[in-house]
């Protein structure tokens, strides 16, 4: 692990502090009128998801984290916990479910997922950034209501709520982002 300057932690990077690991939400340098400057830093425990705001000043050292991350393929849910595999050793892992927080839902079977890990301890989970489900129900497009922002509501495959433009229907295949869970376009 690298030491770096308390002022030089930017926004994502996964450092060392308090005995626990933390990612930078946000970072803010101030300098004020007196004192030295310093950088005020929120930041997210990756084990708990608990927050914490600190100041770290120039001189402070911190030890900045490197995770290694890892293609894995997800095979099914049990018990509330994601069986994901390693494919080039096969090995399997667990993780509970609500390590996706709200993309849960688009998690597909056969899903290829970028696990990190810091020394053999999963930590997160990334989906990919877009992925492409089916409309299941929708209202139909009424004539004449083809204005060009103009959305509806449509449910997919997967039971999420999403705002469609007005020309797509039932039964097409939409890509939609998995971070927000908007529509991108329809899908080829």
């Amino acid at each position: 692990m690298a030491k770096i300057n308390g002022n030089e932690i930017r926004i994502g990077n996964i450092i060392e502090h308090d005995g626990g690991l933390w990612i930078a939400v946000k970072t803010q340098h101030v300098k004020p009128g007196k004192g030295g400057a310093f950088a005020q830093v929120e930041l997210k425990n990756l084990r708990s998801g608990s927050k914490l705001n600190e100041r770290f000043r120039s001189a402070d050292k911190v030890e900045k984290v490197r995770l290694e991350q890892k293609k894995q393929q997800f095979l099914y849910e049990n018990d509330g916990m994601l069986v994901f595999m390693d494919t080039d050793t096969y090995e399997q892992i667990e993780l509970p479910a609500d390590i996706l927080g709200d993309r849960r839902p688009f998690l597909q079977d056969g899903m290829m997922v970028e696990i990190e890990y810091h020394e053999e301890e999963a930590l997160s989970a990334a989906l990919p950034e877009k992925v492409v489900c089916e409309i299941t129900d929708t209202e139909p497009v009424v004539k004449g209501q083809t204005a060009a922002n103009s959305f509806k509501p449509a449910v997919l495959d997967n039971g999420v709520r999403v705002m469609i433009p007005p020309f797509v229907g039932v039964g097409e295949k939409i890509e939609v982002m998995t971070e927000t869970g908007d529509y991108v376009s329809r899908a080829s």
